[in-house]
């Protein structure tokens, strides 16, 4: 350990580092960047800020004897070549900021007296041949992803590829640092710009512990990166299963370099995926889906359910459970009936890579070459409650059944998801749960027709059941619609509903931009019609005949309620029924947005008594959808909590 600090321009004095193929990418967002960004504003000019340890491992030889770019500057210029242990994200971010204020020079100034060109020969690269070639000073192992990101979106150079250069969550990360602090120097005079760099530059001072040859690297990795941003269960499962091929007896009879290959392009398939998905789901929602897709069938059915099913968040038992039970240098020296050999790590590994391929093309129908109906039925469940299906979904696809199979075990589980949400005990009473079904289908105890079966006639008893009636009453007399989870979901199939009965065809609305409520902004993309703060005398005089309850009762009636085909201020959904059909000059009423939006914009006015039958217009759509039968007019009015409107339609 060095007891000096040393700044970041001094520890990029003669030495080359990178992010070696076990440590995960750049993951920091918009928190730690503005944190980061928070210490150098409120850092006077000439103080310091300790920023933390550098902990650095020596590439040997053999390592960088491979590296055609970077040889030279290592033998010829005497550059020490580093692997980043722990610091990598500080690096990073210091790198990325470096090259913001680069990219705000204008032309002919300098920095502390150093030209734009010196200060990328510093910190960016350095070239053997006028500048045809380069070695870049920070960045990541070849293979990587992120190594051509780095180099074409952050550094502004050339890209010798010619494929499309790929795109993770890591890339995503790198993508909005660079553009974090292209925003807050925007409007930076020279003068602040250059204070911004001498700060990141002088005045970040670190500590730089070097690894020596008696130290693990990966039990390094694993204590390091319990600081800071904690590693999810998928990043420190590559670094362990990588830390255990080093572990692995000659008398297993396996090729080192191979398995390693074959983990290093697992988790790159993984992160690929990862960051090209729209879904916000952790890390380790990936791991805990596969390994219970892995392990069922290969563990007791009581260890499968207490540790990858039965957990407090997304893949936090299970993932504790690999790498405390499954993965341990501990099985490596056991005896044959326990031993962990290559052959289980690369399997596992391979099946990662499968899964993750599968949960992708499941959660993203639309860019499959899948059936139109298969994905249909699959953008309905993503709708839903995509999380708990997800496993059962994962299984069935990998197990490669028919397409009518697979059609109709999707049209079973968006039943029973859109039932889950008017009774959620129902199915949990009778033990149905997706991933026990998912268990029990990968673990080949029950084939496909049987889960259909098991499905459909939970279905069927819940249709026929009090539960059905009492659930819904329950919503509109004490829950209420608005705030009832499927609500969003209902109305978008109802949207839909009358988009086929169009001879368009053309969507009107898009499911992202209606699921999304942004709580930070005074936007809504759901609007009670008779607003929640009436105060425009046309709904008083329709409305005030009622009672305090008997209106609340009504404005969060389903009825009452659609969707917007664009995010409105919610302000505007206090105007009165002629302003927001659309009259009065105001071009994003009703009658310019989607198909439920026209449908209520063909209203004279809105009264209690157009809630009620939108409403019942609504429950007949649910009958029909769902296979249901709610009554009659009057049974369906007190679903809708608002029959007290009886007496006043009769």
């Amino acid at each position: 350990m060095q007891t000096e600090l040393i700044s970041l321009s001094k520890a990029f004095t003669e030495n080359l580092f990178r992010i070696p193929d076990y440590q995960r990418g750049y993951s920091w967002g918009e928190k730690q960047l503005k944190e980061f960004w928070t210490d150098i504003e409120q850092l006077g000019d000439g103080e310091n800020h300790y920023t933390g340890v550098l902990t650095l491992e020596d590439v040997p030889n053999r390592v960088y004897d491979r590296w055609d770019d970077d040889r030279w500057i290592i033998t010829s210029k005497s550059f020490r070549p580093y692997f980043v242990v722990d610091g990598q994200q500080r690096l990073t971010t210091a790198i990325i900021l470096v090259m913001a204020i680069l990219e705000r020079l204008k032309e002919g100034h300098t920095l502390n007296y150093d030209t734009a060109d010196e200060v990328r020969k510093r910190f960016i690269y350095l070239s053997k041949d006028g500048g045809i070639s380069r070695s870049y000073i920070f960045g990541y192992e070849k293979d990587n992803p992120s190594y051509e990101y780095l180099k074409v979106n952050i550094f502004g150079e050339e890209s010798e590829k010619h494929s499309t250069i790929e795109s993770t969550i890591y890339t995503n990360n790198l993508e909005f640092a660079k553009k974090f602090f292209w925003s807050k120097t925007e409007k930076y005079t020279h003068q602040q710009l250059e204070r911004v760099y001498t700060k990141v530059t002088q005045n970040l001072l670190f500590n730089v512990f070097t690894i020596s040859e008696g130290i693990d690297v990966h039990v390094t990795f694993e204590t390091m990166n319990n600081r800071g941003k904690a590693l999810s269960h998928l990043e420190l499962l590559k670094n362990r299963l990588i830390y255990l091929s080093t572990k692995l007896t000659d008398a297993d009879n396996y090729d080192r370099g191979s398995l390693r290959s074959a983990i290093n392009e697992s988790w790159k398939t993984a992160y690929h995926y990862l960051g090209k998905g729209r879904s916000s789901f952790p890390d380790d929602f990936y791991l805990e889906i596969q390994a219970l897709c892995y392990f069922s069938g290969k563990l007791p059915q009581a260890v499968v359910e207490r540790k990858l099913i039965n957990h407090r968040r997304y893949g936090e038992e299970g993932g504790d459970y690999l790498l405390e039970e499954v993965f341990t240098a501990r099985r490596i020296q056991a005896d044959s009936g326990d031993r962990l050999t290559s052959r289980d790590i690369k399997s596992y590994a391979m099946d990662m890579k499968k899964t993750i391929e599968v949960f992708y093309k499941v959660s993203h129908p639309g860019e499959s070459s899948m059936s139109g109906e298969e994905k249909v039925w699959l953008e309905r469940i993503r709708r839903l409650e995509f999380y708990d299906a997800s496993a059962l979904l994962v299984v069935a696809y990998k197990q490669r059944h028919s397409a009518s199979s697979r059609i109709a075990l999707l049209e079973q589980v968006e039943a029973m998801l859109f039932f889950r949400g008017i009774d959620p005990h129902f199915f949990a009473g009778k033990s149905i749960h997706p991933k026990r079904l998912a268990v029990e289908l990968a673990s080949k105890k029950k084939t496909i027709s049987d889960i259909i079966d098991i499905i459909a006639s939970a279905c069927d008893d819940f249709r026929g059941s009090g539960e059905l009636l009492s659930g819904l009453r329950q919503i509109g007399k004490v829950r209420n619609y608005y705030s009832w989870s499927s609500t969003r979901y209902f109305l978008f199939e109802y949207e839909q509903f009358l988009l086929s009965q169009t001879k368009s065809g053309r969507s009107k609305l898009d499911w992202d931009e209606f699921s999304l409520e942004d709580w930070d902004t005074d936007y809504v993309t759901l609007e009670h019609v008779y607003p929640q703060k009436a105060s425009v005398p046309e709904w008083k005089e329709d409305f005030n005949v009622h009672s305090v309850g008997q209106r609340n009762s009504l404005k969060n009636s389903i009825g009452n309620l659609t969707p917007l085909s664009r995010r409105r201020n919610s302000a505007l959904g206090n105007k009165s029924f002629r302003f927001k059909k659309g009259a009065d000059g105001n071009k994003t009423g009703y009658a310019y947005g989607c198909y439920s939006e026209i449908e209520i914009s063909q209203e004279e006015r809105w009264t209690p008594l157009s809630i009620l039958n939108r409403g019942l217009r609504l429950m007949d759509f649910m009958e029909v959808r769902w296979k249901l039968k709610l009554g009659s007019p009057t049974d369906k009015a007190k679903l809708l909590g608002i029959d007290f409107l009886l007496k006043v339609k009769m």
